[in-house]
Parts: structure tokens; C-alpha cells; sequence
């Protein structure tokens, strides 16, 4: 499965303040290619903390064309997502180290999982059962760090604002526990250009 992680951060590589407000760090022109990336795959995949922070849709949307939806998955080790949130519908996906209940209309999987969490190899073997073969991450830090840690992120996909939120702003990337820089995820530039006010970065893993 190709996996992308997207991340929108400020250039300190921040994706909201202290107090959880992230909405909009980057311009309209990159959320419409964000959009555009989003239509692009068979799944889109948040934490459960964006979803209680942000409420997304996780959908595709264009100027004046109909896209096919990406399946919407939300990892949520102990089932937080509300009921009412705007992804507890049809085509959503809810992947738990819990015991199943109903959430809305969406299809809720209990998965293998480590220290309460999901783990990345079953998270993935869910998608591939539910047919997506392409996935694109769009947060939270604690879910790409997940991610990374388990050398599953083939491409980064970075928009950065051209604004600083400081140390005490939430990080795109959580704790990866590294013991030495020979450990680090290391990548390779594909291209830079801007996009509005905003440079949008393409990474490839190496």
C-alpha cells in the first residue's frame, strides 16, 4: 500500500497553538490541493483527536467537479468519537483496540493492538481488506509519529505557513524515541515550490 503523510504546519512546524486552534494555518491555495490530494486516494486516515479537536468531513472537495469519496478511517483506540461528529456516517472506517459499539453509521473494527493502541501492520491490513490499496494521513502528531516509527510513510506531503506558533504549539510530529540520529526517518526532496503564500515541500522515503 503507498502511504503519504500530509502534514500543514507552521514553519516551525507547528499544527495549532497551545490551545488546539489550527484552523487555517495554510492559505486557500494549498487546502485546494489538499483537496486535489485527497481525491487522489482510496482512504484518508486521522486520530481520533483530530476528530474531537476539528470536527473534519474528510472529504474531497472541488470547484465545480463531483469527486469519487475516500473511505474516511479514524483511529480510535477507546472509541471517543462522538456521535454526532460529521465523520460518524456512511464510508467511514473507525479502527479500535476496543470492544465494538455502534458510532452513527460507521463500520467500527476492533484490531490487534500494542499498549492499547492499534497497531500499523493491522491498521494497514484492515484498509487492504477493505479495499483501499493507496492511503494519505492527515494528523494528528501522535498518528504520524505511529506512522513513522513503524517506517510505513513512503511520501511526506508539507505545506508550510509562513508563520511561527513557537514551542509550546502543537507539533506535527509526536515523540519517535530515538536513541541516535542513525535511527531517524530519513527522506529524499523531490521538489519545493510555492503555493500561494505557503511552500509546499515533496519528500520521498529513502
Amino acid at each position: 500500500m503507498r502511504v503519504t503523510l500530509k502534514l500543514a504546519t507552521s514553519l516551525d512546524g507547528r499544527i495549532a497553538t497551545a490551545s488546539g486552534e489550527s484552523q487555517w494555518i495554510t492559505g486557500e491555495a494549498a487546502r485546494l490541493e489538499g483537496h486535489r490530494m485527497r481525491a487522489a486516494y482510496d482512504a484518508i486516515l486521522v486520530g481520533v483527536e483530530t476528530v474531537l479537536h476539528d470536527d473534519p468531513e474528510l472529504t474531497a472537495r472541488l470547484p465545480g467537479r463531483s469527486v469519487d469519496q475516500p473511505l474516511r478511517v479514524v483511529l480510535d483506540s477507546r472509541l471517543r468519537t462522538p456521535q454526532a461528529a460529521k465523520v460518524a456516517g456512511e464510508n467511514t472506517l473507525i479502527l479500535t483496540a476496543a470492544e465494538p459499539r455502534a458510532i452513527g453509521a460507521a463500520k467500527v473494527v476492533q484490531i490487534a493492538a500494542e499498549d492499547g493502541r492499534p497497531t500499523i501492520p493491522a491498521v494497514l491490513k484492515a484498509l487492504e481488506a477493505a479495499g483501499a490499496t493507496s492511503l494519505l494521513i492527515e494528523g494528528g502528531g501522535q498518528v504520524a509519529a505511529s506512522f513513522l516509527r513503524a517506517d510505513a510513510v513512503d511520501v511526506l506531503e508539507w505545506f508550510r505557513a509562513p508563520v511561527l506558533l513557537g514551542v509550546e504549539g502543537r507539533p506535527c510530529v509526536a515523540a519517535l524515541a530515538l536513541a541516535k540520529l542513525a535511527d531517524a526517518p530519513k527522506f529524499r526532496r523531490l521538489g519545493v515550490e510555492p503555493v500561494g503564500d505557503d511552500l509546499w515541500e515533496r519528500y520521498a522515503r529513502l
